[in-house]
């Protein structure tokens, strides 16, 4: 697969010691050449992201601050564009906003939402996207949906990106996938997480197989936008320098995988520095991901990966 895209690398965070750990760590992230910092949207121990990315956004300079990803249920999307328009206008265009269909049941329990079915959840994204790039236009938006209706409503105000800040819809299943396609700047490849939980399955669809069935219903989907895409791809496991091949060992026991299914698994980064590096290169070569998120423990470890393939 033609390697379009030069790499960039994104941390993920909940949350931090404190607020000036907070700040110290979006700064930290920046220093070292990650292109973003993300938060998810859950409610467990986790700050509000709307929040904490502003002030992220506020104590750096060039760092992308973004959603991975906001569960389009928990808000409405007029009140999310404005929010997104508002936060892409005071950081100066730094926002990657990351839209999903929700998935962690626990989530809706808290809050007493229907957890419905996916492809209920995904049609009510789809028509939350449509939303607000309608929104992020300036225009008056009149829609009358299955879910959502609007009535000459404007957004105020407008994003500083355009047309609009970009958008990251990720997923394991194809209708989401097919939806990000047609409608994302960056599309997440995923395990399958119907489960509404991380168990057995997450496993059982994180084989090279399953990524390269995924990367193709994109492209089928995508059409000719294809080459315009960022495919990115979270790590779950990651281990960079010393240690790797007994720690790839001890992983592998533990999700009863064969060590050689566990190394080639996108859901994993494991060996030295220049070992790690050669594995994203034939993974950009081989799936096309060219967009890697780590967790925040995992900066400093992964930061001579970064510094050698950032931009490249």
């Amino acid at each position: 697969m033609e390697a379009s895209h030069p790499f960039r690398f994104a941390v993920q965070a909940s949350s931090a010691e404190s607020p000036g750990a907070w700040r110290s760590l979006a700064r930290r992230a920046e220093e070292l050449g990650y292109s973003t910092l993300y938060m998810p949207d859950h409610f467990d121990e986790q700050w509000g992201p709307i929040t904490a990315l502003t002030v992220a956004a506020e104590a750096t300079t060039v760092l992308n601050v973004g959603s991975l990803v906001f569960d389009n249920d928990y808000r409405h999307p007029a009140m999310l564009a404005r929010e997104i328009a508002t936060l892409d206008l005071v950081s100066g265009g730094r926002v990657e906003v990351g839209i999903g269909a929700g998935w962690m049941r626990s989530d809706y329990d808290q809050l007493g939402l229907a957890y419905d079915s996916p492809g209920v959840r995904i049609e009510r994204m789809a028509e939350g996207v449509k939303i607000m790039k309608a929104l992020w236009t300036g225009s008056e938006v009149s829609f009358d949906g299955s879910y959502y209706k609007l009535s000459q409503a404007r957004s105020f105000p407008q994003p500083c990106s355009q047309p609009h800040p970009r958008i990251v819809i990720g997923g394991g299943s194809r209708k989401v996938l097919s939806l990000a396609a047609r409608e994302a700047d960056i599309v997440g490849v995923n395990p399958n997480l119907s489960a509404g939980y991380i168990g057995d399955e997450v496993i059982s669809t994180a084989s090279p197989e399953h990524y390269r069935e995924r990367v193709g219903w994109v492209r089928d989907a995508a059409g000719d936008r294809f080459s315009e895409i960022e495919l990115q791809c979270l790590t779950f496991v990651l281990k960079v320098g010393p240690g790797a091949a007994e720690y790839r060992d001890v992983v592998a026991k533990a999700v009863s995988m064969s060590p050689d299914l566990v190394v080639t698994s996108p859901l994993a980064l494991i060996g030295s520095v220049e070992e790690v590096v050669d594995i994203l290169e034939a993974r950009r070569e081989e799936y096309g991901f060219s967009y890697w998120v780590v967790h925040a423990p995992e900066i400093e470890e992964m930061a001579p990966v970064v510094d050698r393939l950032a931009g490249r």
